[in-house]
Formats: structure tokens, C-alpha cells, sequence
């Protein structure tokens, strides 16, 4: 559809009413040809998910009170966390961490002298438990085994 080129005020005003009245005719159109209302336009889901025109039966069963059971369930055994024996590879008394290495699996753990004897030094062996933290994985509750 070309646009049409409109020289005065006029004619752009005669081009506003006649969009108005097309409007309006195609409207008039639209309601005439059948009347859709709000109850027309619902569609319900049947038990199986079947769309139908008209509500689906519903079919009620008893339920017995006693079958049902509102408990909180029972809370499995919580293993104690394994104690782990390391040695203590780096420590920076002046910063307060260090690591430990893990003697059973070579894994390093990052420390703080929070969770730490005060007089832990380097090459100590230790025993220790982790704990996960925000940067991964620390040893806490850290004894000493052997004094090096």
C-alpha cells in the first residue's frame, strides 16, 4: 500500500475520517457476525488434560484420616567428622595461617591461627578435622601430635 502525499491541512483531515470510519465499519463488522462472550471463550481441562468445551465431572473419593501421616521424618545418624592426621607445611605467624598437608591423600588445607594451638610452627604433626568455607575447604579444631 503506497502512502499518500497530502498537499494542504484539508485533505489530511479528510484522510483522518475516512481511517476513523473504516475503523469503525470493520468493528461493526466484528460484532456482527456473532456475539462472543466471556462463557464462550472458557475451555476447561478435564483429569486426563483434555481440553472440553463444557466442566468436567468431578469425581470425589474418601480419604481416610488415618492413613495420613504428618511427621517430620526421622533424622539419620550424623557421622561424627573424622579426625585427619597432616603436618604443617607453611605457617606465617606474623599473618596468623598457614596449611596443613594431608597425610592421607596429599590434599592441602588452608588454616587460621583462630583455630589453632598459639605455639603451632612448621613441620609439627597434627591432627585436624575440615570444614567447608567460603573459599573452599579449611582445617579446624587442630591438635598437635608430635612437636618438630
Amino acid at each position: 500500500m503506497t502512502k499518500r502525499i497530502t498537499t494542504g491541512k484539508k485533505d489530511r483531515e479528510k484522510l483522518k475520517q475516512q481511517k476513523r470510519q473504516e475503523k469503525l465499519k470493520r468493528k461493526e463488522e466484528r460484532q456482527s457476525s456473532g456475539t462472543n462472550t466471556f462463557e464462550d471463550m472458557i475451555a476447561y481441562v478435564d483429569e486426563n488434560g483434555r481440553l472440553c468445551s463444557a466442566p468436567p465431572e468431578i469425581s470425589k473419593t474418601e480419604v481416610d484420616i488415618s492413613e495420613i501421616s504428618v511427621s517430620t521424618p526421622k533424622q539419620e545418624d550424623i557421622e561424627e567428622p573424622k579426625l585427619l592426621n597432616g603436618r604443617v607445611e607453611h605457617f606465617n605467624s606474623s599473618k596468623g595461617y598457614g596449611f596443613i598437608k594431608d597425610l592421607g591423600s596429599s590434599e592441602k588445607y588452608f588454616f587460621h591461627i583462630s583455630t589453632a594451638p598459639s605455639f603451632i610452627k612448621e613441620g609439627d604433626k597434627v591432627t585436624f578435622q575440615i570444614e567447608r568455607a567460603a573459599r573452599g575447604m579449611n582445617a579446624v579444631g587442630i591438635s598437635i601430635i608430635n612437636k618438630q
